[in-house]
This record gives C-alpha cells, structure tokens and sequence, in this order.
C-alpha cells in the first residue's frame, strides 16, 4: 500500500477508534520503497544521505508523517504495523507502550531463535549492535497511530541512502540475513498478530 495511502487510512481509523465505532484493530502492510520523516527537530531531514535524484533515480519517494522519531525507510520485504489502540483506562503511560511493541518484536524474534533485545537510550528491537525493527508511535488523546516497522526480507542497502533513525555508529539487519534463507512474510505476519494480542492482551476477531 503507498504510504500516504496508508497515512490517510490510519488517520480514518484512529477516529473510529476516537468515536469508538471500532474495535482496536492492528494493520499489517507492506510499503512501496519510501524514505519518511517524524518530527523530532528537521524530521530527519539531515539524515538522508542521498540526493534527490539518487533517490528519484531509485524510484524512492520521501513523505512526512506525523510520527515521532527521525528519518526511516520503508519498502517490500518489510512488517509494518500501525497500531489502531485506545490506550484507556489502564494503558497510558507513553514509555510503556513503547516497550511493549519492542516486547512483541523481541518475541515474534525469539520463534525463529534469534536472541533480540533493547539498548537502552535507544527505541527499536536489535540483535547485537544491528537493529531488526524501528518504532515511531503516534498518540493523539490516548489512541495510537503508526508503530513499527520489522526487517523480514528488507533490501537492506536502502538504509544506506539514510543515517536510520539518527544512529550513525550502528547497523541494521534482517530476518533473512539472520536465518540465512527468504522467510514467508505471512508466517511472520501471523506471529506478530499473535503477540500483539498477547502483549496487549486482546483477542484476535478477526483477520484480512
């Protein structure tokens, strides 16, 4: 789904979600290759390495998001889920929400045998000194937006026409590159599905 696509759609969600005409409600989407921007300070734009025409010559757009966070990479191979929560009565508290979609990541990291984990100071899942999966969160009046986005089978060279995140002094890695084989996007879409229901102890209703 095109990003702004799906910003549009998430916009539209978190006010049924608002206005509770909805339950809370996770998607999981594959982008088209987009480099976006958050709002913490220039939105990252200092952190794109690339030239406009690198970019465009790459068929890779640039959007802003509405998110936190810095600059990030989206494209095919990639998780991305966004969240549709209302964090009310007994979830709000920022930080938490944080970790808990790290908690999810580290877990669905975990079925596959990888030992994944925080750094402190630093949002995001990794193993080792690499990252695996990124977070920028939205929270408008305790309903969620945006979430995080997992490297299955990423092109990971595409991070190198960002600094990811801000980060410059560590890497970023895959599921592929971790297990050494192409891994079934559905399979791992299914896993994330089912502990995000554990983490925030939901029950699943229903899936597209």
């Amino acid at each position: 789904m095109p990003y702004e696509e799906a910003l549009a759609l998430q916009r539209e969600l978190a006010e049924e979600r608002r206005h509770d005409r909805i339950p809370d409600t996770l998607l999981l989407l594959q982008h088209p290759a987009v480099v976006t921007l958050g709002v913490k300070g220039d939105g990252g734009r200092s952190h794109v390495v690339a030239t406009p025409e690198r970019l465009a010559e790459l068929g890779i757009s640039v959007c802003e998001t509405g998110r936190g966070g810095d600059v990030t990479y989206h494209g095919p191979g990639q998780v991305v889920g966004y969240p549709i929560l209302d964090l009310k009565p007994d979830r709000q508290d920022v930080h938490r929400y944080v970790r808990d979609l790290e908690s999810v990541m580290i877990r669905v990291c975990a079925e596959y045998g990888i030992e994944a984990s925080r750094i402190q100071g630093l949002s995001g899942t990794w193993v080792g000194a690499e990252k695996i999966g990124a977070i920028g969160v939205r929270i408008s009046r305790w309903i969620t937006s945006h979430g995080f986005a997992f490297n299955v089978n990423t092109d990971l060279s595409h991070f190198q026409l960002i600094v990811p995140c801000g980060i410059g002094d560590r890497g970023v890695t895959s599921l592929a590159k971790l297990c050494g084989r192409p891994m079934p996007l559905e399979e791992v879409e299914a896993a994330f599905v089912r502990h995000v229901a554990d983490v925030f102890e939901r029950n699943v209703s229903a899936q597209a």
